[in-house]
């Protein structure tokens, strides 16, 4: 069964900058997209973007272009979210999740997210 484990969320302020890993694990776990989502109580969960199994590609939604970069290091299996400019607004649950298409061309960042991590809390004071 595959982990998602993540780290980095906290209480920052506004303005500052915040790195959140995701590490995966798990027997059998192969690269495949990945993408970062976010939610606040009583909202739907947002989807902020995803990254390709090797890297290749990033897509970012329009609530972060400009503010965020999405990265990975599969030697570490793990996925980053660098989140800059950091405001109020983004006070939410960040969650990292992965498809279940492993090590292929297959690129389709809003398809559905089969493993997913517990959520890292980011609080932004104003």
């Amino acid at each position: 069964q595959i982990q998602l484990v993540e780290s980095g969320g906290g209480l920052v302020q506004a303005g500052a900058s915040l790195r959140l890993s995701c590490t995966a694990s798990g027997r059998g776990f192969y690269s495949s997209t990945m993408g970062w989502f976010r939610q606040v109580p009583g909202k739907i969960r947002d989807f902020l973007g995803a990254i390709s199994w090797n890297g290749g590609r990033v897509f970012y939604e329009d609530s972060v272009k400009g503010r965020a970069t999405i990265s990975r290091d599969n030697a570490l299996n793990t996925m980053y979210l660098q989140m800059d400019s950091l405001k109020p607004e983004d006070t939410a649950v960040y969650y990292c999740a992965a498809q279940k298409v492993f090590g292929s061309d297959y690129w389709q960042p809003r398809d559905e997210y089969h493993y997913w991590g517990q959520g890292t809390q980011v609080t932004v004071s104003s």
